[in-house]
């Protein structure tokens, strides 16, 4: 699971049930397996032969999931010919042809009709003249020829009017087809979504496994490793992007391997606001991009690169980050909250984690109106060397202000609560918790119970 979703659902969690988190801190540990280190399979199991029927389950998933999605496309490619070729039932094909044959024969037959009609009637009354030399038995020829003309066109238009009726059931009954054929591509394009998401995962899990055996929290160095420092404006105002700075700094001895840093930031519900299992927590993101002095780019976060890739992080560094968080325009005033958390992972039998994390509150102003919104006056950093084993020289981490908790900030501050075993530390949180700690709470708690991959071969059962 991503560490960016992982936050966002932790935050999201705490606002709707903040003491949920102040009683079920492994939940996120637990969803799991055991390091193959830490088990302790009985003398008749065979620890590689789990592993291996393991990786062949995972290799099975993949290949499930890959003909599935082949199948869908296929079906999918053969319905798109179907519509442009129109292959529908032939029978509905044949009887829109005669269903328009015979509309046709019937229009022309009741024009001829109509004409014959008129003739007649003209001839009569021409014998009807006055001073016409006309015969009685002419007239009364003439009478009948339009009492017969009369008849035809009656009868020419009721057969029209059937015509014309056949021939729009046959074309509904067509058209009905093609629209079912239209469908059916649409369902199969949805199914062929879903069907690529499951082979994502389906990959994800079999890369995972071959990439590293999990590394629990109880692994995981207890040491101080890793801040982060986050602070920004008290007010926000909606439609407006508003700039935010995060530090992310090293007080160890020793390098960090492949440092990364996540930020999500969220409207707070307004006091008194109904939240149950319907909320719709994704309204509430407030989008952040990020640049930094090698990333000069307003960048976005999105799924495949839901994190600040910082890299190696020497003992004594640090690393800035600028972060632009934009509410919604629309979004009414309350409170927001910005959260970040740090972690790394060592190729050398190591799990890492900051056992710390940082967050924000500002206040959100409803849209200015009938103003333009200008773009925020700080830009990305300017490109900076990047510090070296011997040349990094610690720079102190911007000033946190704190409340009457030491583990709390000031509106606009920001906190440096760490984690401990998964546990709030110090916080004397109970069920009155505070909306904003909270939700930071459930991220310490998300975040102290991760679990890091580390490198290992894949062996000989691979």
């Amino acid at each position: 699971m991503k560490i960016r979703r992982i936050l966002a659902t932790a935050v999201a969690a705490a606002v709707t049930t903040p003491v949920v988190f102040l009683s079920a801190a492994p939940a996120f540990a637990d969803t799991k397996p055991s390091p193959a280190s830490t088990q302790k399979p009985a003398s008749d199991e065979d620890p590689d032969g789990d592993d291996f029927a393991e990786y062949e389950k995972l290799l099975a998933a993949v290949a499930d999931a890959e003909a599935k999605l082949a199948d869908l496309k296929a079906q999918r490619k053969a319905v798109v010919k179907d519509i442009d070729e129109k292959n529908i039932d032939e029978a509905l094909k044949t009887e829109l042809a005669a269903a328009t044959a015979a509309a046709g024969a019937a229009k022309t037959a009741k024009a001829t009709a109509d004409a014959a009609l008129v003739a007649a009637e003209e001839a009569l009354a021409k014998l009807k003249e006055t001073g016409s030399a006309a015969t009685p038995e002419e007239i009364a020829t003439a009478e009948q020829a339009v009492t017969a003309a009369k008849t035809a066109a009656e009868s020419a238009a009721t057969t029209k009017t059937e015509a014309d009726l056949r021939l729009k059931n046959a074309s509904t009954a067509y058209s009905d087809a093609m629209v079912a054929l239209t469908q059916k591509a649409t369902l199969l394009a949805a199914d062929i979504v879903v069907a690529e998401q499951d082979l994502a995962d389906a990959e994800d899990a079999l890369e995972e496994f071959e990439g590293g055996a999990i590394c629990e929290e109880e692994d995981m160095e207890k040491e101080s490793s890793l801040k982060v420092a986050l602070t920004g404006p008290k007010t926000v105002t909606a439609g407006e992007p508003t700039i935010f700075s995060l530090r992310v700094s090293n007080p160890t001895e020793r390098t960090l391997e492949e440092v990364h840093a996540y930020v999500n930031a969220m409207r707070l519900p307004a006091p008194g606001e109904l939240i149950d299992d319907e909320t719709d927590f994704a309204k509430r993101i407030i989008p952040v991009e990020w640049s930094s002095a090698d990333n000069l780019e307003w960048t976005s976060f999105t799924e495949k690169s839901d994190s600040i890739e910082i890299g190696k992080l020497v003992k004594g560094g640090q690393y800035d980050v600028k972060l632009r968080l934009t509410v919604a325009a629309d979004a009414p005033a309350g409170k927001g909250t910005a959260v970040s958390f740090g972690a790394y992972e060592k190729f050398d039998g190591d799990c890492g984690g900051g056992e710390q994390f940082a967050q924000t509150e500002f206040d959100i102003l409803a849209a200015k109106t009938g103003k333009p919104k200008p773009e925020p006056t700080e830009t990305p950093a300017t490109p900076a060397p990047e510090p070296t084993e011997t040349t990094a020289t610690p720079t102190p981490a911007p000033t946190v202000t704190t409340g009457g908790n030491t583990n709390t900030t000031q509106q606009g501050g920001s906190s440096r609560t760490p984690v401990n075993n998964g546990t709030l530390a110090a916080t004397g949180a109970n069920d009155t918790l505070p909306l904003g700690l909270a939700a930071a709470g459930a991220v310490a708690l998300g975040a102290g119970a991760l679990v890091f991959a580390r490198r290992r071969k894949a062996g000989a059962n691979a």
